[in-house]
């Protein structure tokens, strides 16, 4: 096979950074939506306890109705 001459050359720098252009732009990613996540589940968290505080309740006060008559 004959060996392809490219029009490019490889050229790694010794030192500093390798970069295609001279211009440091910003980039941009996605919004992190994992603390609008945690507000969500910490809420529900809270009110998943307070009914299992007001269920507690409720048959706290059944027992004694049951246990008084």
């Amino acid at each position: 096979m004959a060996e392809v001459k490219s029009m490019f050359w490889e050229f790694l720098p010794k030192q500093g950074q390798v970069s295609a252009k001279n211009i440091t732009t910003m980039v941009l990613c996605k919004p992190k939506l994992l603390h609008l996540k945690f507000m969500t589940l910490e809420k529900l968290e809270k009110m998943q306890q307070a009914t299992q505080e007001m269920i507690r309740q409720q048959e706290m006060a059944e027992n004694e109705q049951q246990i008084t008559h």
